[in-house]
C-alpha cells in the first residue's frame, strides 16, 4: 500500500469540503427569493415612471463586509432561535453591544475553523513548510480545527470576566459620586448620566453601563426591565446588589443616598480584603520560585570563591 494514499485521500476530501463550503456560502449570499425579487422590480419601475434618480452613495467597505456577513448569517438561520439570545446576552456581558456584534462573531465562528484547517493543511501537507510525520496531518488538522471553533469562546469569556472584574473594581468610586448626585436632588436617571459623564475617561466600563441604564430608564415603559437588563450585562454580584438595593427604593420607598453609601463602604471593604487574601497568598507562592531560580545562584555565589582556592 502506498504511503502517501492517506495524505492523498485527506487532502481530496478537504478540497471537495472546501469547494462545498465555499459553493453553498456563494448560493446563500446570491439567492434572492422571489418575492424580493418582484418587490425590487416594482421600486424600479415606480422609480422610472417618476422621472427620478435614484439616489447613489458609496458605501464604506465596512458596511459592505458587515452587511455581507449579516446576510449571510440570516440565510443560514444562524441568529434565530434560544442559540442566537445566549449569544447576544454572552458579547453584551462582554461589552460588545452593537447590532451587529452577534453577526461578526457568528461569522468568525463559522469561518475560523475552515480557514485554520485548510492552513494547516496547506503548510503540512501541500506545500510541506512545516515537516511533521504523514502520520501526525491528520491529528494536526483536526486539532487546528477544533481550535477554531474553540477560539471566539475562549475570547469573549476572557474579555468577559476582565470587564467583570474592572466593574468590581471602581464600582465603589462610582457609587460614590452617585451618592452626591442623588443627595444634591438628582433623580436615579439624572445621576446616572451625570456620573457617566464624569467617568467617561477614568471608569469607561462603568461609565458605559450607568449612561446605557439612564436611557433604559427614560424611555422604557418598566423601569425594573431597565435595572434587570443592567444586572444582566454586568453579570457581577456588585452590580446585583446595586440593582436590588435601586429596586427596593423604587418599590418601598427607602432612602437611596444611604443604601448607596452602605453599599459603597462594603464594596470597598471586599476590595480591600481581597487585596489581603492575595498579599497573604504570596509567600506561598514565592517558594517555588525561590528554591528553583534563587537559591541555586545564592549558594553558586557563595560557594565558588571556596571552590576556586581550594583547586588553584
Amino acid at each position: 500500500m502506498d504511503p502517501s494514499l492517506p495524505e492523498k485521500s485527506f487532502a481530496i476530501i478537504v478540497a471537495a469540503t472546501t469547494f462545498v463550503v465555499v459553493w453553498a456560502v456563494w448560493m446563500a449570499l446570491t439567492f434572492e427569493p422571489p418575492i424580493e425579487a418582484r418587490l425590487r422590480a416594482l421600486r424600479t419601475r415606480r422609480v422610472k415612471s417618476r422621472g427620478d434618480r435614484p439616489a447613489t452613495t458609496k458605501a464604506s467597505p465596512k458596511t459592505t463586509s458587515i452587511g455581507m456577513m449579516r446576510q449571510l448569517a440570516s440565510r443560514l438561520n444562524l441568529l434565530r432561535g434560544a442559540t442566537a439570545d445566549q449569544t447576544t446576552r454572552k458579547l453584551r456581558q462582554a461589552g460588545f453591544h452593537s447590532r451587529d456584534a452577534a453577526v461578526v462573531y457568528v461569522f468568525v465562528k463559522l469561518a475560523l475553523p475552515l480557514t485554520l484547517g485548510f492552513l494547516m493543511v496547506m503548510l503540512t501537507s501541500i506545500t510541506s513548510l512545516v515537516e511533521v510525520p504523514p502520520d501526525m496531518v491528520l491529528p494536526i488538522a483536526i486539532g487546528a480545527v477544533l481550535s477554531g471553533f474553540m477560539m471566539p469562546d475562549l475570547y469573549v469569556k476572557n474579555v468577559a470576566t476582565k470587564r467583570r472584574e474592572v466593574l468590581n473594581q471602581v464600582l465603589p468610586e462610582g457609587l460614590d459620586l452617585l451618592t452626591i448626585c442623588v443627595k444634591a436632588g438628582l433623580s436615579i436617571d439624572a445621576a446616572f448620566r451625570r456620573v457617566s459623564k464624569e467617568m467617561r475617561g477614568s471608569m469607561p466600563e462603568l461609565a458605559i453601563e450607568f449612561e446605557m441604564t439612564a436611557i433604559e430608564l427614560t424611555y422604557l415603559p418598566d423601569r425594573q426591565q431597565a435595572l434587570e437588563n443592567m444586572a444582566e450585562r454586568s453579570d457581577s454580584p456588585a452590580v446585583a446588589a446595586l440593582v436590588n438595593a435601586l429596586r427596593q427604593t423604587e418599590k418601598y420607598g427607602t432612602p437611596l443616598a444611604n443604601s448607596l453609601r452602605i453599599l459603597s463602604q462594603e464594596f470597598r471593604q471586599t476590595r480591600a480584603s481581597k487585596a489581603e487574601e492575595k498579599g497573604a497568598r504570596m509567600p506561598a507562592l514565592m517558594t517555588v520560585p525561590l528554591m528553583v531560580f534563587i537559591l541555586p545562584t545564592l549558594i553558586t555565589v557563595l560557594l565558588a570563591p571556596a571552590i576556586m582556592s581550594a583547586f588553584p
